[in-house]
Order: structure tokens, then C-alpha cells, then sequence
């Protein structure tokens, strides 16, 4: 004896359904998280990745300041610092622990000679130098 239920489905809809069913929990899943997401970032902005570098322009100051540190250790984190996308490597020359690079920066055109073993300033000059004196890059 078959008891009636409350609702009704045909047998015919179940079957055409299950195949379908692996697939609907990951979709529902994935579209869950994906509008979370969006919704979190969007009521706190102060959420986003922002990158922390110096002020736009490096002043005559902060180049003096790596003048007086340079062969000093973090001189190469200031150098890092301060001119934050604004270096361009001109050449790579013996000195130092090996070789350095030295590196130009366009808007206060002055080029430093950088020693990547040691994280350090070895030498700095105005203009655009392509290899310094081997006397400055010991």
C-alpha cells in the first residue's frame, strides 16, 4: 500500500535532476564566496593592499643622508626607500663584494653605485655616471 504524500513529484523530474546535483553544490559554493567577497571589500575600503613608499620627489636631504651612510649597512634600504621607482640601472662595474650596479635617478639626476651583497651605498655622484673611478667602489 502506497501513502499519498503532500507533494506530488513525478518520478520523471528526479531522474532528469541527478545528474545536475554534483554540480550545483560547488556553484553555489563558489558564487556564495565570490559575493561575499565583493560585498566585504566594498564596506571596508581600508581593507585594500596599499604599497608604502617615500613621498613622490626625494629631496637634496635624503640624499645627503645616504652620502653620510653610504658603506654604512641599511644604507641600501634607504636608497630603496627614498627613490622608490625612480632608479634606472645605468651598468654593473667590479667593486664592492664583487660587482655593483650602479643605478641613475632621473629627477634629481645624481647615480649611486649599489652593492647588493651587502645592502649598501658605495659610492654616489651627480649626473649620469656609467662607471665610477675603481678607487670609489672599493
Amino acid at each position: 500500500m502506497m501513502i499519498p504524500s503532500i507533494i506530488s513529484t513525478p518520478k520523471n523530474l528526479m531522474l532528469r535532476l541527478k545528474p545536475f546535483s554534483p554540480l550545483l553544490a560547488p556553484l553555489i559554493l563558489a558564487s556564495t564566496i565570490a559575493i561575499g567577497d565583493v560585498a566585504f571589500r566594498s564596506f571596508l575600503p581600508h581593507t585594500q593592499n596599499t604599497a608604502i613608499a617615500a613621498p613622490p620627489s626625494a629631496s637634496q636631504e635624503q640624499i645627503e643622508l645616504i652620502i653620510t651612510s653610504k658603506g654604512k649597512t641599511g644604507s641600501g634600504d634607504q636608497l630603496r626607500r627614498f627613490f622608490y621607482g625612480d632608479l634606472e640601472p645605468l651598468g654593473v662595474q667590479p667593486g664592492g663584494a664583487g660587482m655593483v650596479v650602479n643605478l641613475y635617478s632621473k629627477k634629481n639626476d645624481v647615480t649611486f653605485s649599489y652593492c647588493a651583497t651587502y645592502d649598501v651605498v658605495v659610492a654616489v655622484k651627480g649626473g649620469r655616471v656609467a662607471m665610477f673611478p675603481a678607487n670609489e667602489v672599493k
